[in-house]
């Protein structure tokens, strides 16, 4: 027979329950940010699309040799990733941050005259912009629209640049576009941006023309979901 007062016997089950209840809390509070973060990581997705740049031409008066004279300037078009990282917390409540690169020429060519410059550029885009997500789906596919602003950072390049100084622009932008889940992480994204900044001229007086301008940008590609 084992040697066990019955307080000792009490006390020890006591002891076990107070361990296990506090084991089992601790596990709780252990798992709860993890809970949290999961919530967090699940309104997260990670985008790439690749995109059309079709620029607008801008015409306008730059200053050459003294003389006021008119400027037409025709950017090239041609096609380059955008990056978005999109935090949803509801259908109307969404943020996003974008990087897009792009690299083409400026072309600046006084009317009825020869290309004066060729300015061949790399672009790197980051904007800010706040996105919408309505519930309903169309075919599986949900739409989104959203807006928001940033800068444009034309780089003109070593061997194509003419030697100028690179130079920010303002821009601001809207989306429209819908996404199709393709498994639970992984969907497609079609998607359709335009963007409006003033024209470019790096810190030159001859290519300034004071111009706001345009640009398009449809899109295809795919995103993760966390």
């Amino acid at each position: 027979m084992l040697n066990v007062s019955r307080p000792s016997w009490v006390r020890n089950v006591a002891i076990c329950l107070l361990l296990t209840a506090a084991g089992s809390i601790a596990k709780a509070q252990a798992t709860q940010p993890q809970t949290a973060l999961d919530r967090q990581l699940s309104r997260l997705d990670l985008s790439v699309v690749a995109s059309a740049i079709l620029n607008k031409d801008s015409n306008g008066t730059a200053v050459v040799d003294a003389v006021d004279t008119p400027i037409n300037l025709h950017p090239g078009n041609t096609v380059g990733p955008l990056v978005t990282i999109r935090y949803t917390k509801s259908a109307y409540i969404g943020f996003e941050f974008n990087y897009g690169y792009a690299r083409y020429t400026q072309t600046f060519t006084p009317f009825g005259a020869i290309p004066v410059a060729g300015v061949q550029q790399n672009t790197a885009e980051y904007t800010f912009g706040y996105v919408a997500h309505p519930k309903r789906e169309f075919h599986g596919i949900s739409p989104f629209l959203g807006a928001g602003l940033g800068t444009l950072d034309f780089r003109p390049t070593p061997g194509g640049g003419e030697g100028l100084l690179p130079q920010a622009r303002a821009t601001y932008y809207y989306t429209v576009g819908g996404d199709y889940m393709l498994n639970k992480y992984f969907g497609a994204r079609a998607q359709f941006r335009q963007q409006f900044f003033k024209a470019p001229d790096f810190e030159t007086n001859y290519l300034t023309i004071q111009k706001r301008t345009t640009e398009l940008q449809p899109g295809f590609g795919f995103f993760v979901r966390f």
